[in-house]
């Protein structure tokens, strides 16, 4: 039966219409408490939601863009001139662009047959029966031919191999860094729609492409100037322009558009920051390195020159946001405003009733139960 009950006081009761009931109570700590959380939560939705967030605009974070960079700057090295030709990867710019810092030169390698690197695995010999003819180490340098044979000019012995020869460890040419380059130049030129506004931007101001070629940003008074030297990207990336010679690095260009179409369209200008992106100190994957060849022919037969270069990558990456005003997203964020200031009341009732209602005076005031029945026996009793 108790439990048909409570089935019964459950279903009759789910069809109960529940009203708030205003009771005025005369406590000072709980209208002070009251007061203060309804200050809080306006204070946050008008300075924070409004003010800070521009919850009353509707957002684009999905702009379109394009990059073009170009390297500039000349530099001597020992009785060499190095200009952008030499240092620059790729020569016609992009989103990507390194600058060689430091080579290391293998000359006059050619196809042939030459004594395997002894630090390559199972290359160290003594005699032919320890190489296996046709076997290929990936670690190595090429195929092993089956023979044993003296290390160059050393007494130890490897295997001989079928190889550019002499290989790069045994000849290589380790040339000084390239210094000079900490004074290069980078020119980013971005462009940056809004599809959703069907607002363009740009980085750079279409009547003054002289004024480009003898400026350097500077956030106040050169904004459009988008022209950065290598040394002042290394230090706002917290790196040493000689130990980026040594190991090389990658460095994000980071270019921030935060536009308010609300205000003058003129005034959305970009920001610029910068950050290593690989692995730095003495981590085996820390700097930025990457090997190429020149070929050249000489009494018929084909030579190349390898080059291992050490260099600064840039990576230009752009991010932007832009808004403006919107009826839709406004009257949500009113909405969601006005519903959250009624949680003050919630709060300061459950403070009510479990911390100062000891007697349960206020409960009896505050819930009632009513029926039609109920009134007419007030009726009855006037």
């Amino acid at each position: 039966m108790g439990c048909l009950e409570f089935l019964k006081d459950f279903v009759l009761g789910f069809w109960d219409y529940e009203t708030p009931k205003v009771m005025v109570v005369k406590d000072r700590k709980l209208g002070v408490i009251y007061r203060a959380v309804q200050f809080l939560v306006i204070t946050y939705f008008i300075w924070h939601v409004f003010i800070s967030q521009k919850a009353y605009q509707e957002t684009e974070t999905r702009p379109e863009s394009s990059v073009y960079t170009e390297m500039r700057g000349v530099a001597m090295l020992e009785d060499s001139v190095q200009d952008t030709t030499e240092y620059v990867r790729p020569s016609e710019g992009g989103d990507v662009i390194s600058t060689i810092l430091r080579r290391e030169v293998t000359h006059d390698q050619t196809q042939g047959t030459c004594a395997e690197h002894y630090s390559v695995a199972n290359a160290n010999c003594t005699q032919d029966s320890d190489c296996a003819k046709g076997e290929i180490d990936f670690d190595g340098h090429g195929q092993r031919t089956g023979r044993c044979i003296p290390y160059y000019n050393d007494t130890f012995k490897t295997c001989e191999i079928k190889s550019w020869c002499p290989i790069e460890e045994y000849a290589v040419v380790r040339e000084p860094a390239l210094e000079q380059a900490i004074n290069f130049t980078v020119f980013i030129k971005n462009a940056i729609h809004f599809p959703k506004f069907k607002v363009l931007r740009g980085n750079i101001k279409p009547n003054k492409p002289k004024k480009l070629l003898r400026c350097h940003y500077h956030p106040k008074t050169n904004p459009y100037c988008p022209v950065f030297s290598l040394g002042f990207i290394a230090a706002q990336a917290r790196e040493k322009f000689s130990e980026l010679c040594r190991t090389g690095g990658i460095i994000g260009v980071f270019i921030n558009w935060k536009c308010d179409f609300d205000s003058d369209p003129s005034k959305c200008i970009p920001t610029y920051s910068f950050r290593r992106l690989d692995m730095r100190k003495n981590l085996p994957s820390s700097g930025y390195y990457y090997r190429f060849a020149k070929y050249y022919h000489k009494d018929g037969v084909e030579y190349r020159t390898l080059i291992k270069a050490y260099g600064i990558r840039l990576d230009v990456i752009v991010h932007g946001h832009a808004g403006r005003f919107s009826l839709i997203p406004t009257i949500i964020s009113t909405v969601t405003a006005m519903t959250s200031v009624g949680i003050c009341s919630i709060i300061c009732d459950w403070i009510m009733l479990t911390f100062i209602d000891k007697n349960e005076v206020f409960s009896e005031k505050k819930f009632d139960n009513v029926s039609q029945k109920d009134g007419e026996y007030y009726r009855s009793c006037k």
